[in-house]
């Protein structure tokens, strides 16, 4: 049971239609009333709000389809950003320029959860004018932003204009929240990289949280720091930005450790496979099951027993070595000989070695 007539107490009914979340409007239909010289003012407005309710849920519908054809696939109807130009936008993106472009809400939604929430406050009502203003960057990058998000993807054709814009479509899509035109902005960026650029990148990546480029970025800072030094942005961060100067100088102290560490973990593996080798060497010279090999050539490939038996003829014959500081080469004879018998596992009557016991 609905609200009643004033005057005679019949009953009406009110059929409430939803056009959006924000827009109700009610028709009523009223039923049969003794009274109906007293309600013909009613009639006349409420066919006035039917009318006026069809006309909205008409146009509901047809931006409904739109809606459904943007999200589907590879968004039928905006698959090309020049076509779409001309077609009915309800977006206007204006840049530093004063220059606009107009663009699909349903596109930049679907691209961006950031310009989604633009969006939505941006909006005051039905129909109301849409304005998202993108500062600091250039048109022409803004342009090619919006031409990405339409497209969603990068052809291998459009290689060179996300080259072109890469610093600047890195900085939109890490504002905007479009992760893989961040991915494709910070390779271009990084397959360009040149040492008077690489103090530039170092803090945009570090602002853009891109890590690919930061460390990029400290690679050739490292490996050409003279060009490094000579470019403007060296210039600029050492007379205003000290942070900057800082973190850079502890990226090459690090590359430099890092460097030293490395050649010594490589110099200590040279000398585990060099004693190895040593210690194989023996085990050939002087095996178990047989008499020594002596001078003879050992017949096994990649052997290097020739310089280890040319070293023992050198032990045995030498005279300097019960001399006061003795021989370095016998020295070191004997420094294998320890350490043939501290890593050696045959049984004490098996090992025919010098000193292993």
């Amino acid at each position: 049971p609905g609200p009643v007539c004033a005057l005679c107490g019949a009953a009406y009914i009110i059929i409430v239609s939803s056009l959006s979340p924000r827009h109700y409007i009610a028709v009523g239909e009223l039923q049969a009333s003794p009274h109906s010289s007293s309600i013909s003012l009613w009639s006349s407005s409420l066919r006035r709000l039917a009318s006026e309710t069809k006309e909205l849920t008409r146009r509901t519908q047809r931006i409904s389809k739109r809606i459904v054809q943007c999200n589907k696939g590879s968004m039928t109807l905006c698959a090309d950003f020049d076509a779409l130009r001309a077609s009915a936008a309800d977006v206007r993106i204006v840049t530093s320029d004063g220059q606009s472009i107009a663009a699909h809400s349903c596109v930049l939604a679907s691209a961006s959860p950031v310009l989604e929430r633009m969006i939505d406050r941006a909006r005051r009502g039905w129909g109301a004018d849409c304005t998202i203003r993108v500062l600091g960057v250039s048109f022409d990058a803004v342009r090619a932003f919006l031409h990405f998000l339409y497209s969603a993807k990068v052809a291998p054709e459009e290689e060179e204009l996300v080259g072109a814009h890469g610093a600047q479509l890195l900085a939109l899509a890490h504002a905007y929240r479009v992760g893989w035109l961040k991915r494709a902005a910070e390779a271009a960026v990084s397959a360009r990289l040149t040492p008077e650029r690489a103090v530039d990148m170092l803090k945009l990546a570090r602002l853009c949280d891109a890590r690919r480029l930061y460390l990029r970025c400290a690679r050739l800072a490292a490996k050409d720091f003279s060009a490094v030094e000579r470019s403007d942005g060296w210039r600029f961060a050492r007379r205003h930005d000290a942070a900057l100067q800082l973190e850079l100088l502890q990226l090459l102290e690090d590359a430099d450790q890092r460097k030293e560490r490395w050649a010594r973990e490589r110099a200590a593996q040279e000398a585990c496979r060099q004693l190895g080798e040593a210690m194989a060497s023996l085990d050939h010279i002087f095996p178990s099951d047989g008499p020594a090999r002596g001078d003879a050539p050992c017949d096994k490939a990649g052997c290097t027993c020739r310089g280890l038996q040319l070293l023992m003829r050198h032990f045995a014959t030498c005279a300097r070595k019960a001399a006061p500081g003795g021989c370095a080469r016998c020295k070191r004879m004997l420094q294998l000989f320890r350490l043939h018998a501290s890593v050696c596992d045959r049984p004490d009557k098996a090992c025919r070695v010098p000193l292993c016991r």
